[in-house]
């Protein structure tokens, strides 16, 4: 997590379950203004939103969803538009050459609010086979059974 985190907007829960996030970078995201109203509103949705480098080296984050402000009228945004992240041209660099990689994969992990810009923490992530998913479910089950056996004994 990055320092002086501010007020999270959205979470993208299954980005942990279906990859190994090796490496997290702050990005700044270019928006219009109906965009960041209804982000601060919390209408955003990172489901299947994924990022990538196209050819003139700029990071594009794909199929975010942000909701239309309902004040907007006419000078309201498409919802799932591509956007584009604003990173340091060496962060670019070193993930052109991570990602041309087999299996690794540029995953938004959280959209949150840093002295009043929007950020999106983005991470690079390897693919997870499936019985690593299921490795991952039952280390999360027993660590539960765990927790609740200390909390029953503590009373």
């Amino acid at each position: 997590m990055p320092k002086g985190e501010g007020k999270v907007i959205a979470q993208n829960k299954k980005a942990s379950h279906d990859y190994f996030i090796e490496d997290t970078y702050e990005c700044g995201i270019v928006l219009k203004g109906t965009e960041i109203k209804s982000i601060r509103a919390g209408r955003v949705n990172l489901k299947d939103s994924h990022a990538r480098i196209d050819r003139r080296g700029e990071v594009q984050l794909i199929n975010l969803h942000i909701s239309e402000y309902e004040q907007g009228n006419r000078f309201n945004h498409d919802p799932t538009r591509t956007r584009k992240l604003l990173l340091h041209r060496q962060q670019i660099d070193k993930l052109i050459g991570l990602t041309q990689q087999e299996g690794f994969a540029l995953v938004p992990l959280k959209i949150y609010i840093k002295n009043g810009f929007a950020k999106v923490l983005l991470g690079l992530g390897k693919g997870k086979k499936k019985y690593d998913k299921r490795e991952d479910l039952k280390k999360k089950q027993v660590k539960r059974e765990i927790d609740r056996a200390i909390k029953d004994y503590n009373r």
